[in-house]
This record gives structure tokens, sequence and C-alpha cells, in this order.
């Protein structure tokens, strides 16, 4: 999927700085105390409100930090655990199915140690359907998990995931193939 990333140009402008500590203030007192499934219904609304777009029946978990909801498309029948942090300057693309458990850490941002001042740099994160981020996996800016990939447990994923792989380590390297049984 093509991404415009003309559109994320003004992340650390003052128009976004406002909007998303506004969003955090919100998110403090009508988002993260409404925990528990009975508020998951809710809680996809407030997204939604917010400029997230999000499928049918997800479970974002009231402890899930999210940084910028209008970078943030999910798609349907997706989990996102408490304590997950989607740190999307730029947009975070989630397909159906796909589970983000604890701790993990989606950071679509970074800086450029080539130059002096060290500038942002974003680029967007895909993680596609039936994927699995599991506990305390990073996974770094530009990189796409591929369809029914698995990032093991406290992974780096530094580098693209090919389809229906299992990945692990620091740096993230392949472990072996995926096979669902019956």
């Amino acid at each position: 999927m093509a991404t415009d990333i003309e559109k994320y140009v003004d992340a650390l402008s003052l128009k976004n700085k406002l909007a998303r500590a506004a969003w955090m203030a919100f998110s403090c007192v009508l988002f993260r105390p409404f925990a528990g499934p009975l508020f998951r219904y809710y809680r996809s609304l407030v997204l939604r409100l917010w400029g997230a777009k999000v499928g049918k029946r997800c479970a974002i978990a009231a402890g899930a930090k999210i940084w910028a909801p209008w970078n943030l498309v999910i798609g349907d029948y997706v989990a996102v655990a408490n304590g997950a942090e989607l740190y999307d300057v730029a947009l975070i693309t989630l397909g159906d199915h796909v589970t983000i458990s604890q701790d993990s850490y989606l950071c679509t941002a970074s800086h450029d140690i080539s130059k002096k001042l060290k500038p942002l740099t974003f680029n967007p994160i895909h993680i596609e359907a039936y994927a699995w981020v599991c506990a305390r996996a990073t996974i770094l800016p530009g990189v796409t998990i591929g369809e029914g990939s698995v990032a093991g447990c406290a992974s780096v994923v530094a580098k693209d995931v090919e389809p229906w792989t299992v990945v692990g380590g620091n740096p993230a390297k392949f472990i072996k193939k995926r096979e669902l049984k019956a």
C-alpha cells in the first residue's frame, strides 16, 4: 500500500502538537479508565472520533498507548493488548485478525544520525492479516510484517518479515516457516 509521506510532514507542527496534547488529556480521562471487555466498543468509537479507522469487533485495551489516533488504520478482529505502544508519527496499518501483545512497541519514527541536529525521520509500519507481534517485541520504522507471520517475544524487527514465517531475537532473524495445523 502506497503512503503519501507528505501527509506526515507536519508531525512537529504546532497544530499537531496541540492535537496530541488534547488527545493525551482526553485519553487519560475518557479512554484509559474504561477498561475491560464491556467497553471495547466504546474505545473503538473513541478512536474513530479522533480520526482512526477501526474495523469491526476490535479489542483495543484501555492500557494501550496510542500516540496519534489519526495515523492509525485497524482492520477487523484486531487485538491490541495492555501496555502495547503505537508510536504512530507515520501511519501504522494493522490488517484483519492481527494481534499486538502486551508491552510490544511499534515505532514509526527515529532520527537521522548522519546530520548534526538529528532531524526526525519517519516511515509507516504495516502489519498484515493474521500476523502476531508477541510480547515486548519492537517493530522499527518502515517495516512490513507479512501475512500470518510471528515476531517472537522481545524480538527487534528492523527488516521486513516474509509471509507465514516466525522471526525472533535482536536483531530478529528467521526461525522457521509458520504452518497451521487443523
